[in-house]
């Protein structure tokens, strides 16, 4: 053990090189308490959190827009019948993911202070905090993506399992398997290629194999033909796509939503007038999509680069206008819904109840999120780094910053932007960057 603890760390750091990084995560670790002493048990949205947990409770693939990986996660945590325990799990997840990307950065001989900086962001900024304390599946996932990066090199196969699991979890991150394996062909790494490739795509084909006993199609998804359509009612005009009669029926109509998302729930829009649930037309609605783009690529490129320039602005655009985009925490009681599943939830976790605001922590949380958030031209900034390190040093750099940018924009290319769906790109991004200041090969 202690030989392979050696040769993961370089020969010239001894421990007390770590105080920095150390002190700044035990102080993160400070918030995360608050946290959970401000907002007991654990923030549940409804309808995805509660779907998550049923699916936990009988483990089988869904037919929507939730893969089973997140639900899995929630299965092995199911004995202590607690959401509070989940969302301690996931606040030890976020600090984990941290120092994964420190000790990445130290083997490129990052000096202590710069690897230490880069974490910052995803230690300290109050929307990583909400999302470790949601239950949701994003703290899971940038925590396997960032695991897969950093043994790419080391482990291939492990980091092929890694981003397995994270399609499992959200299947936006499938896509990263190919660049993965991509950077490792330019390498000629062929046998860790081989390797990475079968550990990522034994498990998504046993996964597709099962989804096709429950319902009858090799898939991983239900809905990802349901999402690109929503994203093309943005700019479709079916008399320049001119579908066959079929797909006809999902030509946009009188209803106008101020996000490609909304599309999706819109009693009005075309899909969900059609008999039986919107799902149930996931391949129609998936051509529909596709002959869209096709017809009108500069339109939908268009969409997908306004949307992502939401991520730059200053202060945080609602988008749709109905949510609250970055600063949630607030003094009150949220309430649940009177809803089956959530009564089946609340039989199996003992502390589900409406999310509760407690003092003087929730005070401090409210104030601290306003100064803690990593506005829109930082983040641009990051990026621009980032892919100067790239140019740089493609070796070290192309991959981090490649998956940071995929991050940005494939959410919103198959569905939409959401400040949400962003969080997952900022550590990463600043992985990258910090690559910028590399001098050596990692040891």
């Amino acid at each position: 053990m202690l030989t392979e603890v050696r040769f993961a760390l370089p020969k010239n750091i001894r421990p007390s090189h770590h105080r920095l990084f150390l002190t700044v995560l035990l102080a993160a670790a400070a918030l995360r308490v608050v946290t959970m002493l401000g907002y007991p048990p654990a923030q549940l949205y409804w309808y995805d959190s509660f779907t998550y947990l049923d699916t936990a409770h009988d483990l089988r693939p869904s037919a929507t827009f939730h893969p089973v990986g997140y639900p899995l996660f929630l299965w092995l945590l199911a004995p202590f019948r607690s959401v509070a325990v989940v969302a301690a799990v996931q606040h030890l997840l976020g600090l984990a993911t941290a120092v994964i990307i420190y000790a990445a950065l130290r083997r490129h001989r990052l000096p202590a202070w710069l690897a230490t900086l880069a974490t910052v962001p995803l230690l300290f900024d109050a929307s990583f905090l909400r999302l470790e304390h949601a239950i949701l599946s994003d703290t899971l996932f940038i925590f396997l993506i960032v695991a897969a990066l950093a043994l790419t090199d080391r482990a291939p196969v492990a980091a092929g399992l890694l981003l397995a699991l994270a399609g499992l979890t959200r299947t936006v991150a499938v896509p990263l398997i190919v660049l993965v394996l991509l950077i490792l062909l330019v390498r000629r790494r062929w046998r860790p290629a081989l390797a990475f490739t079968l550990a990522a795509t034994v498990p998504l084909l046993l996964y597709a194999a099962w989804y096709h006993s429950h319902h009858g199609r090799f898939a991983l998804s239900g809905a990802d033909g349901v999402a690109l359509w929503a994203r093309t009612m943005t700019f479709a005009d079916c008399r320049v796509i001119k579908p066959p009669p079929d797909e006809a029926r999902l030509c946009p109509t009188e209803a106008v939503q101020d996000a490609a998302s909304e599309y999706v729930w819109d009693p009005d829009a075309a899909i969900n007038r059609l008999p039986g649930g919107r799902f149930a037309y996931n391949s129609l609605a998936r051509g529909f999509a596709l002959r869209a783009i096709i017809a009108q690529p500069f339109d939908y490129l268009r969409e997908v680069l306004k949307d992502a320039a939401l991520t730059f602005t200053w202060t945080p655009v609602p988008h749709p206008a109905r949510v609250t985009p970055a600063f949630g925490f607030a003094h009150g009681i949220q309430t649940l819904p009177d809803q089956p599943l959530i009564n089946k939830a609340s039989t199996r976790y003992s502390d589900i109840r409406g999310i509760q605001s407690v003092d003087p922590y929730a005070s401090f949380l409210i104030a601290y999120q306003y100064l803690a958030y990593l506005r829109g031209p930082l983040k641009a900034a990051i990026l621009l780094l980032g892919a100067y390190a790239a140019i740089r040093s493609p070796r070290t750099a192309a991959l981090p910053f490649g998956t940071a940018l995929y991050l940005l924009l494939g959410p919103i290319a198959v569905l939409d932007f959401d400040h949400r769906y962003v969080l997952p790109m900022i550590p990463i991004a600043c992985w990258a960057a910090a690559l910028a200041f590399a001098r050596d090969e990692p040891s």
